[in-house]
């Protein structure tokens, strides 16, 4: 499978790869956005099978990126990696359509509980 990581922070998205790969999922194709209209171009160029997105990134959000590729009729596997997390923003999140909702920091079995039943 592909995986597409978008956050801002290249330090983030290492944090993101490294777990994934101690969690037991490196064997799978990784591709990097560094902002929210990266990560939108890229669902449609890459055709990711999974999403993992900040909220909060410049030019367009992890939501707002959500709620355009669901608008455009793309169901792609969304979730989120975020270090704020509100009951408003899970409803939000949850409304648009993501997956998974996962708040920073976190380990290597909270992305194994959350990606086994997604990834295999």
């Amino acid at each position: 499978m592909k995986i597409l990581i978008a956050d801002d922070s290249r330090v983030m998205r290492q944090i993101v790869v490294r777990t994934l790969r101690q969690a037991g999922f490196g064997d799978h194709d990784l591709v990097e956005a560094a902002d929210g209209k990266e990560a939108f171009e890229m669902v449609n160029s890459e055709k990711p099978d999974v999403v993992i997105s900040d909220w909060n990134m410049p030019h367009m959000t992890g939501i707002e990126v959500l709620r355009q590729l669901r608008a455009a009729g793309n169901n792609v596997k969304f979730g989120f990696v975020t270090s704020e997390s509100t009951p408003e923003m899970k409803t939000a999140a949850e409304g648009a359509g993501a997956e998974f909702f996962i708040v920073k920091p976190f380990t290597a079995e909270r992305f194994d509980e959350v990606f086994a039943p997604i990834l295999g």
